[in-house]
């Protein structure tokens, strides 16, 4: 039977991340692994997809599956939230799934150190596959907590800079910014103002509530340390998250103003709708990942665009080509009384090559084991390709897991929505401040 650990909860202040964190503070129900996974079996099999074409695609994998596995069925249902499926492992009965999936890496800590997900390694171990070797080190870190290996990457996402060439081609500018201070230059001369002074185009926008650009994502561009080896919080202390903060409120400034680009923001559409800003052309560059290309080809784009990394600060030029990962997760739920016929589905989710590369390009992620990183099968398109050398990329980096979850990654995105508009009157008294706001959050969900 695969290990688990549970950990005591204690009632936390309510919101989005302290109620996914109650959702799982519960003791899982005990399920086993003691199942002949060559026996008829329905598996069901929760996962968040629901656009018609990724729905299609989970579809094609599993129909896949069902074809190498006859005995095992498996009962798909999809656009269901992490807690949902946290509030359906702690009630248990009959009617919990079997394997789970997540689009939120934030919160594998959680997964892993509540005992809700099953710990996968000894059914790799069972299998003899060397972990190590078949995943992305940045994608195997996010997958686990502690040692718990309770979740396997299922697809990933890398961050980088769309640009509209002809935007650059009329500003005279010949390739993309590598470095902050190209990119500060480019965002200005990329900026359009209306005779009234509003802006009508923003080379960048950097305000942190818009579409993608949460902060810690571009703040991944700088390599920060979030926690030191005791597990303390050192935003304060680490001086890339202050060069972080200048040079974005650099930026601002520099076209114009946070008021002036929040007035533009205000005007755009929906960011999976026709109305998104880069399509429309109200953003000369944007943060996105990888799946807005097919999104812009779908939609027409009425214009010629690429993809290339982020910048990156002046005095760590050697990194460029790094970016932001995160991706999709799966596991087994610890209350399947299946648990070695739901590892078939995961294994063959997760490390199967011609899987992974075909899911892969249905849904137009990247993949996430090496061997289908580097497989020829993958679609050619030089801007996914982009993406790709992004996650391959020895730099790039995710967010360190956390026993609360994304609990402090919420913290720093509500710290960054006040400091760019101006509510943070000293950068490094407020960044200790919210260090010892992490660390006391993190304290509580230990106890």
């Amino acid at each position: 039977m695969a290990g688990w650990r549970i950990r005591s909860c204690v009632p936390v202040a309510l919101g989005a991340a302290a109620a996914l964190l109650l959702a799982g503070c519960a003791n899982p129900s005990t399920g086993s692994a003691t199942d002949d996974p060559s026996k008829p079996v329905t598996l069901k099999f929760w996962h968040g997809w629901s656009d018609p074409n990724e729905v299609k695609a989970i579809d094609a994998s599993i129909a896949r599956f069902e074809k190498l596995h006859p005995n095992i069925k498996v009962k798909s249902t999809g656009n269901v939230s992490d807690d949902t499926i946290n509030q359906a492992l702690r009630a248990g009965g009959s009617d919990t799934p079997d394997v789970v999936t997540s689009f939120t890496t934030n919160n594998v800590g959680q997964y892993c150190s509540s005992g809700m997900w099953a710990d996968l390694d000894p059914f790799m171990k069972k299998d003899g596959i060397d972990k190590a070797k078949v995943f992305p080190k940045t994608l195997l870190d996010y997958t686990q907590y502690e040692g718990d290996q309770c979740a396997l990457p299922l697809l990933a996402d890398a961050y980088g800079l769309y640009y509209n060439k002809d935007d650059f081609k009329a500003a005279g500018i010949t390739s993309p910014p590598k470095t902050m201070s190209e990119f500060r230059a480019d965002a200005v001369k990329l900026t359009v103002h209306a005779k009234n002074g509003a802006i009508t185009r923003a080379g960048f926008m950097p305000d942190f509530r818009l579409y993608q650009n949460s902060p810690d994502r571009m703040l991944a561009q700088w390599g920060p340390t979030y926690f030191d080896k005791n597990g303390k919080a050192q935003l304060a202390d680490d001086p890339k998250v202050t060069q972080f903060f200048t040079a974005m409120n650099d930026i601002s400034a520099a076209e114009g103003g946070h008021a002036k680009l929040e007035n533009l923001r205000a005007g755009f559409g929906d960011e999976y709708s026709d109305g998104n800003a880069f399509l429309q052309g109200k953003l000369a560059m944007h943060m996105d990942g990888e799946w807005r290309g097919l999104m812009l080809k779908e939609a027409g784009a009425k214009f010629h665009w690429g993809v290339a990394p982020l910048p990156v600060p002046d005095d760590q030029a050697n990194t460029y080509g790094r970016g932001y990962l995160t991706g999709t997760v799966t596991g087994i739920a610890h209350s399947s009384t299946h648990q070695n016929a739901a590892w078939e589905l995961v294994k063959f989710l997760t490390t199967d090559t011609d899987q992974v590369v075909d899911f892969a390009n249905d849904i137009h992620n990247v993949p996430s084991t090496n061997a289908a990183l580097a497989s020829p099968r993958l679609t050619p398109d030089p801007n996914f390709r982009a993406f790709i050398k992004i996650a391959q990329n020895r730099y790039s980096s995710a967010i360190p897991p956390s026993e609360n979850g994304g609990m402090y990654i919420t913290s720093f995105q509500d710290f960054s929505f006040s400091e760019e508009e101006g509510g943070v009157k000293d950068l490094h008294a407020g960044l200790k401040k919210l260090d010892r706001q992490i660390d006391a959050d993190n304290l509580q969900s230990e106890s």
